[in-house]
């Protein structure tokens, strides 16, 4: 990584939300929009480092996208995702706070707890009855 590029990310972790935002204009000439510090940050690293080292190759963005639901095909379900390996991560942003997920032997580790299914972790978090395949974006909603 060149040092300029290194320099810039090491600032990025000692900014402000607002300092973030601003930032998040620079980098992609565009309003911020309104998710957590963290994914700002993460967001304005991967636009610094994209603009060094250049682009996903297309057929990994076509790939990407057709995960996603992009494309003309439907999005990922468990039943089509196979087994979740360990160190898997998950990650959500919940009422403005970030919750990040890792799927370990035994389960799946979240705020220093194992959980035995997402949807534990999605119940917890919520406070409500949540599929946590769905709540993480993994399974479609069904019509």
């Amino acid at each position: 990584m060149t040092n300029s590029v290194s320099l810039e990310l090491a600032r990025l972790a000692t900014m402000k939300p607002a300092e973030l935002r601003s930032r998040w204009h620079e980098v992609y000439r565009n309003v911020a929009p309104n998710i957590s510090p963290d994914l700002l940050r993460r967001g304005i690293a991967y636009r610094l480092q994209e603009k060094v080292y250049g682009k996903l190759p297309s057929y990994i963005k076509r790939e990407l996208d057709r995960l996603n639901g992009k494309g003309g095909t439907s999005a990922p379900t468990p039943s089509r995702l196979g087994p979740i390996l360990p160190g898997t991560r998950f990650v959500r942003e919940w009422n403005g706070k970030t919750i990040a997920v890792t799927a370990t032997e035994g389960g799946f580790e979240w705020d220093n707890d194992t959980y035995g299914s997402l949807s534990e972790i999605a119940r917890k978090v919520t406070g409500a009855h949540w599929s946590g395949p769905r709540f993480f974006g993994l399974a479609a909603k069904v019509a």
